[in-house]
Protein backbone atom coordinates (compact mmCIF):
# COMPACT_ATOMS: atom_id res chain seq x y z
CA UNK A 1 0.00 0.00 0.00
CA UNK A 2 1.66 3.66 -1.22
CA UNK A 3 2.14 5.24 1.98
CA UNK A 4 0.27 8.75 2.44
CA UNK A 5 2.22 11.59 4.22
CA UNK A 6 -1.05 12.51 6.14
CA UNK A 7 -1.56 9.20 8.10
CA UNK A 8 -5.03 7.93 10.06
CA UNK A 9 -6.55 6.06 12.82
CA UNK A 10 -9.78 4.49 13.20
CA UNK A 11 -11.26 5.00 17.19
CA UNK A 12 -9.77 3.04 19.48
CA UNK A 13 -6.65 1.81 17.12
CA UNK A 14 -9.45 -1.54 16.89
CA UNK A 15 -11.29 -0.97 14.07
CA UNK A 16 -14.50 0.14 16.39
CA UNK A 17 -15.83 3.18 14.00
CA UNK A 18 -14.41 4.57 10.91
CA UNK A 19 -13.65 8.20 12.40
CA UNK A 20 -10.23 9.79 11.57
CA UNK A 21 -7.68 11.69 12.59
CA UNK A 22 -5.96 14.29 11.66
CA UNK A 23 -2.35 14.01 12.94
CA UNK A 24 0.23 15.22 10.11
CA UNK A 25 3.07 12.95 9.90
CA UNK A 26 4.78 15.49 8.49
CA UNK A 27 4.41 17.68 11.74
CA UNK A 28 5.41 14.78 13.72
CA UNK A 29 9.14 14.75 11.87
CA UNK A 30 9.78 18.27 13.81
CA UNK A 31 9.48 16.06 17.12
CA UNK A 32 13.04 15.50 17.30
CA UNK A 33 13.97 19.46 17.02
CA UNK A 34 12.01 20.44 19.60
CA UNK A 35 12.70 17.63 22.39
CA UNK A 36 14.81 19.90 25.22
CA UNK A 37 13.18 20.73 28.06
CA UNK A 38 10.13 21.23 27.22
CA UNK A 39 7.96 21.38 31.00
CA UNK A 40 7.61 24.84 30.78
CA UNK A 41 5.97 25.03 27.59
CA UNK A 42 2.54 26.15 28.14
CA UNK A 43 -0.54 23.98 27.54
CA UNK A 44 -3.23 24.97 25.04
CA UNK A 45 -5.39 23.83 27.93
CA UNK A 46 -4.14 26.25 30.63
CA UNK A 47 -2.68 25.57 34.18
CA UNK A 48 -3.49 22.64 36.34
CA UNK A 49 -5.75 23.05 39.58
CA UNK A 50 -7.39 20.60 41.77
CA UNK A 51 -10.61 19.13 40.52
CA UNK A 52 -13.42 17.38 42.51
CA UNK A 53 -14.64 14.26 41.15
CA UNK A 54 -18.43 14.57 40.52
CA UNK A 55 -18.84 11.17 42.32
CA UNK A 56 -17.40 11.54 45.52
CA UNK A 57 -16.58 15.08 46.14
CA UNK A 58 -12.93 14.73 46.47
CA UNK A 59 -10.11 16.62 44.46
CA UNK A 60 -8.44 13.19 43.35
CA UNK A 61 -7.18 15.13 40.33
CA UNK A 62 -5.07 18.33 39.00
CA UNK A 63 -7.15 18.99 35.68
CA UNK A 64 -7.06 22.05 33.41
CA UNK A 65 -9.89 25.11 33.32
CA UNK A 66 -13.23 23.52 32.20
CA UNK A 67 -12.44 20.09 32.59
CA UNK A 68 -14.39 17.62 34.72
CA UNK A 69 -14.24 13.48 35.15
CA UNK A 70 -16.23 11.11 37.73
CA UNK A 71 -14.76 8.05 38.92
CA UNK A 72 -16.22 4.13 39.36
CA UNK A 73 -15.18 1.09 39.47
CA UNK A 74 -12.75 1.41 42.92
CA UNK A 75 -11.63 -1.34 44.41
CA UNK A 76 -13.96 -3.27 46.66
CA UNK A 77 -17.06 -1.74 45.20
CA UNK A 78 -19.73 -4.32 44.80
CA UNK A 79 -20.09 -5.10 40.84
CA UNK A 80 -23.45 -5.82 38.51
CA UNK A 81 -22.28 -10.10 39.22
CA UNK A 82 -22.44 -9.47 42.56
CA UNK A 83 -18.55 -9.55 43.01
CA UNK A 84 -16.01 -7.24 44.37
CA UNK A 85 -14.40 -5.56 41.93
CA UNK A 86 -10.41 -6.54 42.15
CA UNK A 87 -7.56 -3.88 43.27
CA UNK A 88 -4.67 -2.89 40.67
CA UNK A 89 -5.85 -1.36 37.76
CA UNK A 90 -4.04 -1.19 34.84
CA UNK A 91 -4.00 -1.64 30.87
CA UNK A 92 -8.17 -0.83 29.74
CA UNK A 93 -9.40 -0.28 26.00
CA UNK A 94 -12.69 -0.27 24.51
CA UNK A 95 -13.80 -3.46 22.68
CA UNK A 96 -17.71 -2.26 21.95
CA UNK A 97 -19.31 0.51 20.60
CA UNK A 98 -22.89 0.29 20.80
CA UNK A 99 -24.16 3.91 19.52
CA UNK A 100 -22.34 5.69 22.14
CA UNK A 101 -22.55 3.12 24.83
CA UNK A 102 -18.84 2.00 25.49
CA UNK A 103 -17.88 -1.78 26.60
CA UNK A 104 -14.55 -1.39 28.61
CA UNK A 105 -12.24 -4.29 29.71
CA UNK A 106 -9.63 -2.73 32.13
CA UNK A 107 -6.51 -5.40 33.44
CA UNK A 108 -5.77 -5.96 36.91
CA UNK A 109 -1.99 -6.41 37.88
CA UNK A 110 -2.47 -8.70 40.84
CA UNK A 111 -0.34 -11.41 41.91
CA UNK A 112 0.62 -14.14 44.45
CA UNK A 113 -1.18 -17.00 45.65
CA UNK A 114 -4.84 -16.06 45.81
CA UNK A 115 -8.03 -16.89 44.70
CA UNK A 116 -9.55 -16.17 41.35
CA UNK A 117 -12.23 -13.24 41.56
CA UNK A 118 -14.22 -15.05 37.88
CA UNK A 119 -16.26 -17.80 38.12
CA UNK A 120 -15.05 -21.16 37.77
CA UNK A 121 -15.84 -21.18 33.48
CA UNK A 122 -13.65 -17.95 33.42
CA UNK A 123 -10.65 -19.23 35.20
CA UNK A 124 -7.61 -20.17 34.19
CA UNK A 125 -5.57 -20.95 37.93
CA UNK A 126 -7.82 -21.37 40.20
CA UNK A 127 -4.91 -19.56 42.97
CA UNK A 128 -3.78 -16.70 40.51
CA UNK A 129 -5.64 -13.57 41.25
CA UNK A 130 -5.03 -11.56 38.11
CA UNK A 131 -7.48 -11.11 35.30
CA UNK A 132 -10.16 -8.70 33.93
CA UNK A 133 -13.16 -6.76 34.19
CA UNK A 134 -15.49 -5.12 31.98
CA UNK A 135 -17.45 -1.92 32.41
CA UNK A 136 -20.35 -0.86 30.49
CA UNK A 137 -20.08 3.71 30.87
CA UNK A 138 -22.99 5.76 28.80
CA UNK A 139 -20.75 7.98 26.34
CA UNK A 140 -24.47 10.13 25.55
CA UNK A 141 -25.29 10.37 28.99
CA UNK A 142 -21.82 10.42 30.36
CA UNK A 143 -23.36 7.77 32.92
CA UNK A 144 -21.22 4.64 34.07
CA UNK A 145 -24.02 1.70 34.20
CA UNK A 146 -22.62 -1.87 35.07
CA UNK A 147 -19.70 -4.04 35.49
CA UNK A 148 -18.48 -7.64 35.39
CA UNK A 149 -15.78 -10.04 36.09
CA UNK A 150 -14.27 -11.30 32.75
CA UNK A 151 -11.56 -13.41 33.56
CA UNK A 152 -9.06 -14.37 36.28
CA UNK A 153 -7.09 -17.17 37.16
CA UNK A 154 -3.91 -15.00 35.64
CA UNK A 155 -0.90 -12.99 37.45
CA UNK A 156 0.07 -9.73 37.06
CA UNK A 157 -1.67 -8.37 34.34
CA UNK A 158 -0.07 -5.17 33.13
CA UNK A 159 -1.18 -3.91 29.74
CA UNK A 160 -2.65 -6.17 26.51
CA UNK A 161 -4.46 -3.93 23.66
CA UNK A 162 -7.98 -3.64 21.83
CA UNK A 163 -8.09 -6.08 18.51
CA UNK A 164 -9.83 -4.94 15.51
CA UNK A 165 -12.72 -7.86 15.77
CA UNK A 166 -13.99 -6.33 19.00
CA UNK A 167 -11.76 -8.44 21.90
CA UNK A 168 -9.48 -7.20 24.39
CA UNK A 169 -6.00 -9.17 25.22
CA UNK A 170 -4.62 -9.19 28.19
CA UNK A 171 -1.20 -9.94 29.16
CA UNK A 172 0.52 -11.49 31.52
CA UNK A 173 3.69 -9.58 32.71
CA UNK A 174 5.66 -12.73 34.44
CA UNK A 175 6.80 -15.64 33.81
CA UNK A 176 5.75 -17.75 36.90
CA UNK A 177 4.85 -21.20 36.81
CA UNK A 178 4.52 -24.66 37.88
CA UNK A 179 8.63 -24.84 37.90
CA UNK A 180 10.34 -25.56 40.99
CA UNK A 181 12.44 -22.74 40.94
CA UNK A 182 9.32 -20.48 40.34
CA UNK A 183 8.57 -18.12 43.40
CA UNK A 184 5.30 -18.54 43.83
CA UNK A 185 4.82 -21.82 42.78
CA UNK A 186 1.29 -22.01 40.98
CA UNK A 187 -0.62 -24.82 39.43
CA UNK A 188 -0.17 -23.87 35.61
CA UNK A 189 2.25 -21.79 33.92
CA UNK A 190 2.06 -18.34 33.38
CA UNK A 191 3.16 -15.46 30.58
CA UNK A 192 0.82 -16.28 28.69
CA UNK A 193 -1.62 -13.68 26.60
CA UNK A 194 -5.40 -14.40 26.60
CA UNK A 195 -9.07 -12.93 25.11
CA UNK A 196 -12.28 -11.42 26.47
CA UNK A 197 -14.53 -10.50 24.64
CA UNK A 198 -17.19 -8.12 24.92
CA UNK A 199 -19.61 -10.05 26.61
CA UNK A 200 -17.32 -10.43 29.58
CA UNK A 201 -17.28 -13.94 28.53
CA UNK A 202 -13.46 -14.40 29.03
CA UNK A 203 -11.88 -17.61 27.30
CA UNK A 204 -9.55 -18.68 29.66
CA UNK A 205 -7.16 -20.68 27.36
CA UNK A 206 -3.85 -19.16 26.95
CA UNK A 207 -2.65 -18.29 23.18
CA UNK A 208 0.28 -19.99 23.86
CA UNK A 209 1.64 -19.60 20.00
CA UNK A 210 1.61 -15.93 20.89
CA UNK A 211 4.95 -16.62 23.12
CA UNK A 212 5.83 -17.21 26.97
CA UNK A 213 7.32 -14.11 28.40
CA UNK A 214 7.57 -11.07 30.44
CA UNK A 215 4.61 -9.45 28.36
CA UNK A 216 3.23 -5.39 28.64
CA UNK A 217 0.60 -4.51 25.72
CA UNK A 218 -0.05 -5.58 22.09
CA UNK A 219 -1.32 -3.99 19.02
CA UNK A 220 -2.72 -5.35 15.85
CA UNK A 221 -2.72 -4.55 12.28
CA UNK A 222 -6.02 -4.44 10.73
CA UNK A 223 -4.84 -4.84 7.40
CA UNK A 224 -2.99 -8.44 8.51
CA UNK A 225 -4.07 -9.30 12.02
CA UNK A 226 -0.69 -9.61 12.36
CA UNK A 227 -0.44 -8.58 16.43
CA UNK A 228 2.72 -6.63 17.68
CA UNK A 229 3.55 -7.35 21.47
CA UNK A 230 6.28 -5.62 23.59
CA UNK A 231 7.85 -7.37 26.24
CA UNK A 232 9.03 -5.25 29.90
CA UNK A 233 12.13 -5.81 30.93
CA UNK A 234 15.58 -4.47 30.93
CA UNK A 235 16.62 -6.46 27.73
CA UNK A 236 13.41 -6.46 25.59
CA UNK A 237 12.46 -7.29 22.22
CA UNK A 238 10.00 -6.40 19.90
CA UNK A 239 7.90 -9.28 18.98
CA UNK A 240 5.17 -9.99 15.99
CA UNK A 241 2.59 -12.52 15.91
CA UNK A 242 1.48 -13.63 11.80
CA UNK A 243 -1.81 -15.82 12.93
CA UNK A 244 -2.41 -18.92 10.92
CA UNK A 245 -5.84 -17.36 10.39
CA UNK A 246 -6.73 -14.00 10.27
CA UNK A 247 -9.03 -13.00 13.91
CA UNK A 248 -8.60 -16.36 15.05
CA UNK A 249 -5.62 -16.19 17.25
CA UNK A 250 -6.66 -19.54 18.81
CA UNK A 251 -5.85 -21.19 15.51
CA UNK A 252 -1.93 -20.98 15.82
CA UNK A 253 0.62 -18.96 14.29
CA UNK A 254 4.31 -18.06 14.20
CA UNK A 255 6.24 -15.52 16.46
CA UNK A 256 8.73 -13.55 15.53
CA UNK A 257 11.14 -10.64 17.18
CA UNK A 258 12.48 -7.57 15.37
CA UNK A 259 16.59 -7.55 13.66
CA UNK A 260 17.56 -4.04 12.80
CA UNK A 261 20.20 -5.03 10.46
CA UNK A 262 23.79 -3.37 11.95
CA UNK A 263 21.86 -2.41 15.24
CA UNK A 264 22.01 -5.01 18.24
CA UNK A 265 21.02 -2.70 20.76
CA UNK A 266 18.92 0.67 20.21
CA UNK A 267 18.97 0.95 24.11
CA UNK A 268 20.88 4.18 24.17
CA UNK A 269 23.43 5.95 21.98
CA UNK A 270 20.48 6.81 19.03
CA UNK A 271 20.49 10.31 17.68
CA UNK A 272 16.90 11.42 17.54
CA UNK A 273 15.10 11.44 14.02
CA UNK A 274 17.34 8.33 13.08
CA UNK A 275 15.69 5.96 10.65
CA UNK A 276 16.19 2.49 9.82
CA UNK A 277 15.32 0.49 7.37
CA UNK A 278 15.25 -2.81 5.88
CA UNK A 279 13.96 -4.12 8.79
CA UNK A 280 13.66 -8.31 9.50
CA UNK A 281 12.22 -10.72 11.71
CA UNK A 282 13.47 -14.00 12.87
CA UNK A 283 11.42 -16.82 13.88
CA UNK A 284 11.13 -17.99 17.58
CA UNK A 285 11.14 -21.49 17.31
CA UNK A 286 9.95 -22.23 21.04
CA UNK A 287 7.44 -19.69 21.85
CA UNK A 288 6.69 -21.47 24.71
CA UNK A 289 10.34 -21.54 25.86
CA UNK A 290 9.95 -19.04 29.34
CA UNK A 291 13.29 -19.84 30.17
CA UNK A 292 17.20 -20.30 29.10
CA UNK A 293 18.01 -24.08 29.86
CA UNK A 294 18.34 -24.47 33.92
CA UNK A 295 17.57 -21.14 34.61
CA UNK A 296 14.82 -19.38 35.70
CA UNK A 297 15.64 -15.94 33.82
CA UNK A 298 12.41 -15.49 32.00
CA UNK A 299 14.59 -15.24 28.88
CA UNK A 300 13.55 -18.50 26.67
CA UNK A 301 12.08 -16.44 24.10
CA UNK A 302 14.46 -13.08 23.91
CA UNK A 303 17.52 -15.27 23.50
CA UNK A 304 16.11 -16.85 20.82
CA UNK A 305 15.24 -13.99 19.11
CA UNK A 306 18.84 -12.51 20.08
CA UNK A 307 20.76 -15.66 18.70
CA UNK A 308 19.57 -14.77 15.60
CA UNK A 309 20.82 -11.04 15.83
CA UNK A 310 17.26 -9.55 17.01
CA UNK A 311 17.72 -5.84 18.50
CA UNK A 312 17.68 -4.98 21.90
CA UNK A 313 15.74 -2.06 23.33
CA UNK A 314 15.11 -1.04 27.47
CA UNK A 315 11.58 -2.02 28.66
CA UNK A 316 9.40 -1.82 26.18
CA UNK A 317 5.77 -0.98 27.38
CA UNK A 318 2.95 0.99 25.70
CA UNK A 319 2.13 0.49 22.12
CA UNK A 320 -0.50 1.64 19.60
CA UNK A 321 -1.47 0.65 15.85
CA UNK A 322 -1.70 4.39 13.51
CA UNK A 323 -2.51 4.21 10.56
CA UNK A 324 -0.26 1.81 9.14
CA UNK A 325 2.57 2.57 11.85
CA UNK A 326 3.17 1.06 15.11
CA UNK A 327 3.73 4.15 17.75
CA UNK A 328 5.53 2.17 21.01
CA UNK A 329 7.62 3.12 23.89
CA UNK A 330 10.75 2.25 25.95
CA UNK A 331 10.28 3.11 29.39
CA UNK A 332 14.37 3.13 30.20
CA UNK A 333 15.27 4.06 27.20
CA UNK A 334 17.67 6.63 25.99
CA UNK A 335 20.50 8.71 27.13
CA UNK A 336 18.59 10.08 30.35
CA UNK A 337 16.96 6.60 31.15
CA UNK A 338 13.62 8.53 30.84
CA UNK A 339 12.39 7.19 27.82
CA UNK A 340 11.90 6.92 24.23
CA UNK A 341 8.94 6.99 21.78
CA UNK A 342 9.33 5.13 18.01
CA UNK A 343 7.45 4.49 15.54
CA UNK A 344 7.28 1.35 13.34
CA UNK A 345 6.25 2.15 9.61
CA UNK A 346 4.57 -0.98 8.53
CA UNK A 347 4.08 0.23 5.21
CA UNK A 348 7.50 1.30 4.66
CA UNK A 349 9.39 -1.17 6.44
CA UNK A 350 11.68 1.25 8.77
CA UNK A 351 11.57 2.33 11.98
CA UNK A 352 12.48 6.22 14.01
CA UNK A 353 13.15 7.72 17.18
CA UNK A 354 9.97 9.79 17.12
CA UNK A 355 10.98 11.45 20.36
CA UNK A 356 13.05 10.84 23.23
CA UNK A 357 12.83 12.29 26.62
CA UNK A 358 16.21 14.34 27.53
CA UNK A 359 15.46 14.63 31.21
CA UNK A 360 12.75 12.86 33.90
CA UNK A 361 11.75 16.51 34.66
CA UNK A 362 10.32 16.57 30.87
CA UNK A 363 8.76 12.89 30.06
CA UNK A 364 9.66 10.12 33.40
CA UNK A 365 9.10 6.31 32.38
CA UNK A 366 6.44 6.78 29.85
CA UNK A 367 3.86 3.28 30.30
CA UNK A 368 0.81 2.82 27.89
CA UNK A 369 -0.36 5.51 25.70
CA UNK A 370 -2.98 6.35 23.32
CA UNK A 371 -3.58 8.80 20.21
CA UNK A 372 -6.66 11.03 20.49
CA UNK A 373 -8.88 11.83 18.07
CA UNK A 374 -7.60 15.41 17.65
CA UNK A 375 -4.03 14.35 16.68
CA UNK A 376 -2.16 14.05 19.95
CA UNK A 377 -0.78 11.51 21.74
CA UNK A 378 -1.66 10.92 25.39
CA UNK A 379 1.10 8.67 27.95
CA UNK A 380 1.01 7.33 31.05
CA UNK A 381 3.69 7.77 33.41
CA UNK A 382 5.27 4.93 35.49
CA UNK A 383 7.30 6.02 38.18
CA UNK A 384 6.13 6.88 40.95
CA UNK A 385 7.17 10.31 42.81
CA UNK A 386 10.17 11.87 40.87
CA UNK A 387 12.77 13.69 42.44
CA UNK A 388 14.50 16.72 40.58
CA UNK A 389 17.32 18.69 41.52
CA UNK A 390 17.24 22.29 39.68
CA UNK A 391 18.27 25.41 40.07
CA UNK A 392 15.46 26.37 42.42
CA UNK A 393 15.92 23.74 44.68
CA UNK A 394 14.38 20.45 44.83
CA UNK A 395 11.06 19.86 42.57
CA UNK A 396 9.19 16.78 43.29
CA UNK A 397 6.79 15.24 40.46
CA UNK A 398 3.75 12.88 41.32
CA UNK A 399 3.32 10.53 38.11
CA UNK A 400 1.58 12.94 35.29
CA UNK A 401 -0.73 12.30 32.35
CA UNK A 402 1.33 13.83 29.61
CA UNK A 403 0.01 15.24 26.06
CA UNK A 404 2.52 14.77 22.88
CA UNK A 405 1.74 17.02 20.06
CA UNK A 406 2.04 16.98 16.25
CA UNK A 407 4.38 20.18 16.59
CA UNK A 408 6.56 18.07 18.91
CA UNK A 409 5.43 19.89 22.09
CA UNK A 410 4.83 17.85 25.44
CA UNK A 411 2.64 19.24 28.23
CA UNK A 412 1.18 18.08 31.26
CA UNK A 413 -1.97 17.49 30.98
CA UNK A 414 -3.34 16.06 34.31
CA UNK A 415 -2.02 15.23 37.79
CA UNK A 416 -1.86 12.49 40.19
CA UNK A 417 -3.98 14.53 42.83
CA UNK A 418 -5.42 11.08 45.67
CA UNK A 419 -4.80 12.24 48.81
CA UNK A 420 -7.93 10.50 50.59
CA UNK A 421 -7.86 11.88 54.43
CA UNK A 422 -11.51 10.50 55.35
CA UNK A 423 -12.44 7.62 54.43
CA UNK A 424 -14.26 6.84 51.12
CA UNK A 425 -15.58 3.74 50.55
CA UNK A 426 -13.23 2.19 53.29
CA UNK A 427 -10.43 3.97 51.61
CA UNK A 428 -7.83 6.33 53.57
CA UNK A 429 -3.82 7.45 52.25
CA UNK A 430 -2.25 9.28 50.29
CA UNK A 431 -2.11 8.00 46.62
CA UNK A 432 -0.59 10.55 44.67
CA UNK A 433 2.86 8.44 43.94
CA UNK A 434 0.31 5.59 42.07
CA UNK A 435 0.65 5.33 38.21
CA UNK A 436 -1.28 6.31 35.95
CA UNK A 437 -2.76 3.35 33.94
CA UNK A 438 -5.27 2.59 30.48
CA UNK A 439 -5.79 5.83 29.22
CA UNK A 440 -7.52 5.57 26.09
CA UNK A 441 -10.08 7.82 24.20
CA UNK A 442 -13.67 7.23 23.71
CA UNK A 443 -14.40 6.78 19.47
CA UNK A 444 -15.93 9.99 19.41
CA UNK A 445 -13.43 11.68 20.59
CA UNK A 446 -15.19 13.45 24.31
CA UNK A 447 -13.98 10.88 26.41
CA UNK A 448 -10.52 10.34 28.26
CA UNK A 449 -10.25 7.02 30.14
CA UNK A 450 -7.83 6.32 32.64
CA UNK A 451 -7.19 4.32 35.75
CA UNK A 452 -5.17 5.49 38.96
CA UNK A 453 -3.74 1.87 39.97
CA UNK A 454 -3.98 2.54 43.69
CA UNK A 455 -5.84 2.77 45.48
CA UNK A 456 -8.14 1.51 41.91
CA UNK A 457 -10.22 3.06 40.51
CA UNK A 458 -11.56 4.62 37.00
CA UNK A 459 -11.99 7.77 35.70
CA UNK A 460 -13.85 9.38 32.86
CA UNK A 461 -12.54 12.98 31.84
CA UNK A 462 -14.27 15.71 29.36
CA UNK A 463 -14.14 18.95 28.36
CA UNK A 464 -13.19 21.43 26.26
CA UNK A 465 -10.50 19.16 24.08
CA UNK A 466 -11.14 21.36 20.56
CA UNK A 467 -8.59 23.89 22.63
CA UNK A 468 -5.81 21.92 21.79
CA UNK A 469 -5.03 18.44 19.63
CA UNK A 470 -6.35 16.35 22.17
Amino acid sequence: MKSDRRKFITSAAAGISSASIALTLGKFNHLNAQQTNQSDNKSPYGPLKPTADLTSGLSLLMLPEGFSYQTFGWTGEAMSDGRRTPSSHDGMGIIENRDGIFTLCRNHERGGLRDSFAAAQHTYDSKAPGGTTNLVFDGNAGKFISSRASLSGTVRNCAGGVTPWGTWLTCEETTVGTEETSEPQHAKTHGWIFEVPANGQGNPKPLKAMGRFVHEAIAVDPETSFVYETEDRGTSGLYRFRPNKAQRLHDGGTLEMLRVPGHPDLSKGVKAGAIYGDLEWVKIDDPELAHTPETDNSLGVYMQGRKKGGTNFNRLEGIWYYGGSMFFDSTSGGEAKAGQIWELNITENTLRLVFESPSKEVLNMPDNMAVSSRGGIIICEDCGITTVQSPQGIKRYFPRLHALSPEGEIHVFADNNAKIETPYKGIKGDFRGSEWTGAHFSPDGKWLFANIQTPGFTVAITGPWGKGYL
